[in-house]
């Protein structure tokens, strides 16, 4: 994981986490994208893999993939 990961404030983590335990995809993608133009595409993908997905139970897990899958990837091109 990148030193930049390991500073990403909690609060922001948890309002990731909210979103998925409400069930709010669209929430859920909007912070995901002010995430990576903030913090860039490599820290996104460190905090997502080593600090949200760990957090989630297989429920949530789940039902994201599921997400994911149905709504397809957002791709932006960042400068």
């Amino acid at each position: 994981m990148t030193e930049l990961a390991t500073q990403i404030p909690t609060s922001t983590v948890i309002s990731m986490l909210l979103a998925i335990n409400e069930e709010n995809y669209s929430e859920f993608k909007k912070l995901e994208l002010e995430f990576a133009e903030n913090y860039g595409l490599e820290t996104w993908e460190d905090v997502f893999n080593f600090r949200v997905m760990p957090a989630l139970s297989k429920a949530s897990k789940q039902w994201l993939l599921i997400q994911k899958c149905s709504k397809g990837y957002t791709v932006k091109e960042m400068a």
